[in-house]
């Protein structure tokens, strides 16, 4: 079948693609399509998952109350500390802030929650009213900011503007104004900033550790259990390493053209990922301490023999078995690819709503013959591929889960809302362990699906 066999709006057929069936092309990073109810969120949503988990920090949206009420708590992003964020402010705007302007309301919305909750920072979110009705973002947090003498820092994220990805940009261009204002004069020559984790379940404790033994500081966090004068300072660090790529690569990019920081793409989900990730790190930093790499070995060496032989145990009933994989951020897509591989699975379906033309060549690359690659689906196609591939489970995220289970289809959360971690080689193992009790439940001989092949 082709890929236009399984598309249901015309205009989306060159955002999806069959490996075998034709040379690679992929429409992508474009504006949703109207009427295909996308899986993908508004610019405004984009900037509130990156900047959220930034826990001593004041998180104001500046829109109708809706727009507060769709991104609170949008992340599990657990705090070590201070959970400011966890509270939803919004300006709540009505019928005469919209007809008249409610830049004063907006000041003293800022004004009162400053000085009820003394944050380290505070960053004001604009919406598409916002951005319809002109209201300026920038002179209303200036002016506090000269009064309260904290930085008050606007999100042009407007959800009008573009796609989740402008999100992610406006996120980044709004710390970027922190960057550079912190004392850096503790900071090691063997440092690193990590990018683009967003601590959903405690994983940035587990990687910050695998590096602290490895005798790496981490200089900050961003965003997930994030600190506003780590950010400040994270210019004085050696290294960015940036997981999540699309929410944060331009944040790098802009910390090495100003600072000359350098930076490396890496992952720490799944075996392989989460080892060449150390050893890249390990490799940067060799020439100022040559028995890093060593550190680094040892270090791996142990995690791997406690986990590979719990993998086996699992591999025996899961190897066969079917996957489908739509995720936010296609370089989380290669990791999972690469760990369903590990324990015996096929991954059938692979895409993401983010991702670029070069993310998707790369998973073609990676993938097996027949696998479907597709670009800020819908539920109709989603679907569609489950039935058609007769997927074991699908790992996605909270829009994905009832699309499953409403199929009689085992689901992972590899998103916002889980509760496990599942970076690192714990994250691996506990990975293989939800697959498999999701995969092999017996709840599944009841579904329609299975009772027919039955």
């Amino acid at each position: 079948m082709s890929a236009q066999g399984s598309v249901i709006f015309k205009e989306r057929e060159n955002q999806i693609h069959r490996k075998g069936d034709g040379a690679f092309e992929m429409d992508c990073n474009r504006d949703s399509l109207a009427g295909a109810v996308s899986q993908r969120a508004c610019v405004f949503c984009g900037s509130r998952v990156v900047l959220y988990p930034i826990a001593d920090a004041l998180h104001l949206v500046h829109g109708p109350i809706g727009c507060a009420a769709y991104t609170w708590d949008i992340r599990g992003a657990l705090s070590s500390g201070p959970a400011l964020h966890r509270l939803s402010f919004s300006t709540d705007l009505q019928e005469m802030d919209i007809i008249f302007g409610a830049e004063e309301k907006l000041y003293r919305a800022l004004i009162e929650l400053i000085d009820r909750h003394n944050p380290k920072a505070a960053f004001v979110y604009s919406t598409c009213i916002v951005g319809i009705i002109g209201d300026d973002l920038e002179a209303v947090c200036r002016r506090v900011a000269a009064e309260k003498k904290i930085p008050v820092l606007p999100v042009q994220s407007e959800g009008i503007k573009g796609n989740k990805r402008e999100g992610y940009s406006a996120a980044c261009k709004a710390m970027f104004r922190l960057v550079g204002t912190g004392d850096t004069s503790d900071i090691s020559d063997l440092s690193v900033n990590i990018l683009g984790d967003f601590n959903l379940a405690g994983e940035l404790w587990i990687i910050r550790d695998y590096f602290k033994k490895m005798g790496v500081q981490t200089v900050a966090n961003i965003t997930g259990d994030g600190r506003v004068e780590d950010i400040k300072r994270a210019h004085g660090a050696a290294l960015n390493l940036v997981q999540c790529s699309g929410s944060t690569i331009e944040l790098a990019k802009m910390m090495k053209e100003s600072f000359g920081v350098p930076f490396l793409r890496v992952s720490y989900f799944g075996v392989e990922d989460m080892a060449q990730a150390l050893y890249e790190v390990a490799g940067f930093f060799k020439d100022k301490d040559p028995e890093i790499v060593e550190r680094t070995r040892e270090l791996v060496r142990e995690e791997l023999s406690v986990l590979y032989p719990e993998l086996q145990k699992y591999r025996k009933d899961l190897c066969g078995k079917k996957a489908a994989i739509y995720v936010g951020g296609a370089f989380k897509a290669f990791s999972l690819v690469k760990a369903f591989r590990l324990i015996g699975m096929k991954v059938v379906m692979v895409g993401s709503q983010t991702g670029t033309e070069e993310d998707y060549r790369d998973l073609h690359e990676i993938t097996d013959e027949g696998t479907i690659i597709v670009d800020d689906s819908n539920p109709l196609e989603l679907s569609s591929f489950l039935k058609e591939k007769d997927c074991d489970i699908f790992v996605g995220g909270v829009k994905e889960r009832p699309i499953a289970y409403k199929l009689g289809v085992g689901f992972c959360d590899h998103n916002h809302e889980r509760k496990q971690p599942l970076e690192g080689f714990v994250g691996m193992l506990n990975f293989a362990r939800e697959v498999h009790s999701s995969v092999m439940s017996p709840v599944w001989r009841f579904v329609p699906r299975r009772k027919e092949k039955a």
